[in-house]
């Protein structure tokens, strides 16, 4: 066998099966994948201080809730629109919103302050639903304390941009 046909029987016998499985091990990940915008439903974004999370949005029904600085409670129509919410589904896959556990509060014997925000976020999606109980003052992990916090303030950005318009 010449040098050229040895290149061209390891090329075919080995580098080519490896990169058909890889595009179909990866093929089949990306077609089952638990968290799809095509599968998406809505978004339920809850806060207040303390247990009271008073402060509600739900994209679904566009109801919307809160507090304002007269301590008044607010009830209004806010509509995100679908690159809103794909731009809120992809920031939470960026930030590992699907790997979070679904409560990060401290414990409630070491709780230091009662005063703290507490945020309920649920993604959900027709096949499933990712629920997350975060309260800002965690002790936790910090890593996971600031991806929430980012998508917290990521959520909100986009319902301040939606009420402008």
């Amino acid at each position: 066998m010449s040098n050229k046909s040895k290149k061209i029987f390891l090329l075919l016998s080995i580098v080519v099966p490896f990169l058909l499985y890889c595009f179909y091990y990866y093929g089949m990940m990306v077609k089952n994948a638990p968290y799809k915008f095509a599968e998406f439903d809505s978004i339920v974004f809850n806060y207040g201080i303390g247990d009271s999370l008073i402060n509600k949005y739900n994209s679904k029904t566009m109801e919307y809730q809160y507090v304002n600085s007269h301590d008044s409670l607010i009830k209004s129509k806010l509509k995100l629109n679908k690159d809103d919410l794909l731009y809120l589904h992809r920031k939470a896959a960026d930030l590992g919103f699907w790997d979070f556990p679904s409560n990060l509060v401290n414990d409630t014997s070491i709780r230091k302050d009662a005063k703290a925000l507490h945020y309920y976020i649920e993604f959900k999606y027709k096949r499933k639903t990712k629920k997350v109980y975060f309260d800002s003052a965690y002790e936790g992990k910090p890593d996971l304390k600031d991806a929430a916090e980012r998508l917290v303030r990521e959520i909100q950005k986009k319902m301040e941009e939606a009420e402008k318009r």
